[in-house]
């Protein structure tokens, strides 16, 4: 048995120039691994609490050394000489000490990083690849996942420049995960040199897409369209499209309905729905994240009658990688997959525990990194691990993300890991 020697936090900086928590655990043989958090822009209401310090002289208030002092005593404290092996009793133990069903007190950029962070250890001491340990955790073959890579993005990820958030392409033909790889970097490619010669901007979002401020989301699946034919690629055969509406940050709860800026026009759930419909319809379209706003479940489950044995239904805002309201959705059918993100649970086994309860139910987990991201690798070994079968990490653009294909790319080099095909919606 090894043992939890020392717990460390530190305040390091994301994607985004932001505050984020870097946890690193030492134990008594001398093993040490680190972990960071990430943190998004576009939140849902429900997710495990971000801590930040509120000194607006400090960082505008983003800070996080109150989550960083909470690693240094508290946390420190109680994990000191426990076993690294037994995950499940160390991330119980951090819920406990925080005492709330958010993780607010210590904060859950705290509980997170460390809880990454004993994983990462836990592998090194056993020479396990950090896929496999947390295969071993959650009691799956790993597998590699169908990558969705961002291409298009507008939403909070660029200023509002479209309505909808993300355009992404998947690599539907794609029989390897370096194949998966070449495909969707001939799209990015493509979609440049479209943008340009349409005389459209082709600045970076958050998450590394192109912003090219359509009008409509009709133009912009056209613009895509036409970068996949660009690229000598086939819509629908070699690349469907993915689409992250982040209708919560549309929905106008004063009016009740959805206020489409860009577009210059309101819709209602009802109308909503026949837009994602006729998007189906017309594009090779595969999935559709976050269609209606976080608390819409009856619009939700009109949604996922009308689509779900269609296309995949993901819910991000809805679910918060929270186990009670992802019940609550397979209880009343809304959605048939769920976006997994670690930081809005606030440990690695919870976050398991979703993973499983999704794919028990028939939902689709599709492990997500966030707008704001660091160098982190773990989210590929997630995917991986979790036997998840999509991957959703941002663009073939930056660091931060680049990070985490390159780990994918490391990874299918162990032969006895296979890749996942798009799996078939079901409803």
């Amino acid at each position: 048995m090894s043992v939890i020697r020392s717990v460390h936090g530190r305040q390091i900086l994301d994607s985004r120039g932001r505050p984020t928590v870097e946890v690193e655990v030492g134990l008594d043989d001398g093993t040490f691994a680190r972990a960071s958090v990430p943190s998004g822009a576009s939140t849902g209401t429900h997710e495990a609490h971000e801590l930040r310090d509120g000194d607006i002289e400090f960082f505008g208030g983003l800070g996080v050394l109150s989550a960083v002092e909470h690693v240094n005593t508290e946390i420190a404290a109680a994990l000191r000489g426990r076993d690294v092996g037994n995950q499940r009793d160390c991330d119980t133990l951090l819920r406990d000490l925080d005492g709330t069903p958010t993780l607010c007190r210590l904060g859950a950029n705290a509980v997170l990083g460390t809880s990454l962070a004993v994983c990462r250890a836990s592998a090194s001491v056993a020479g396990q690849p950090l896929s496999r340990r947390i295969a071993e955790l959650a009691g799956t073959e790993p597998i590699l996942p169908m990558p969705m890579v961002n291409i298009l993005s507008g939403g909070l990820h660029a200023g509002r420049g479209m309505d909808v958030q993300d355009f992404l392409a998947v690599p539907v033909a794609a029989t390897s995960l370096p194949e998966a790889i070449r495909l969707t970097a001939l799209v990015r490619g493509a979609a440049a040199e479209v943008c340009a010669d349409r005389g459209l901007p082709t600045l970076l979002a958050d998450e590394g897409g192109l912003s090219p401020g359509c009008r409509t989301g009709r133009e912009a699946l056209g613009l895509l369209v036409a970068a996949i034919e660009r690229a000598g690629l086939k819509p629908g055969t070699d690349i469907g499209i993915a689409i992250d509406v982040a209708a919560t940050e549309l929905f106008d709860a004063a009016t009740g309905d959805y206020h489409l800026r860009r577009e210059g026009r309101r819709a209602t759930a009802a109308e909503m729905i026949e837009t994602m419909e006729s998007w189906v319809e017309d594009f090779p379209v595969v999935s559709i994240e976050d269609a209606l706003d976080e608390e819409d479940w009856a619009g939700w489950r009109a949604l996922t009658e009308r689509l779900g044995s269609r296309v995949r239904l993901i819910g991000d805002d809805l679910f918060t990688t929270n186990p009670q309201r992802l019940a609550r959705g397979i209880e009343h059918g809304c959605a048939n997959g769920v976006l997994v993100k670690v930081n809005q649970n606030g440990t690695l086994t919870g976050t398991l525990d979703v993973v499983a309860a999704a794919s028990a139910a028939g939902y689709l987990p599709v492990v997500s990194a966030r707008s704001g991201e660091t160098e982190d690798d773990c989210l590929a070994d997630l995917a991986v691990g979790t036997a998840a079968g999509q991957i959703k990490v941002g663009s073939l653009r930056s660091s931060e993300r680049l990070a985490k294909y390159n780990q994918l790319v490391r990874i299918a080099e162990d032969g006895g890991i296979g890749f996942s095909p798009l799996p078939e919606p079901t409803c």
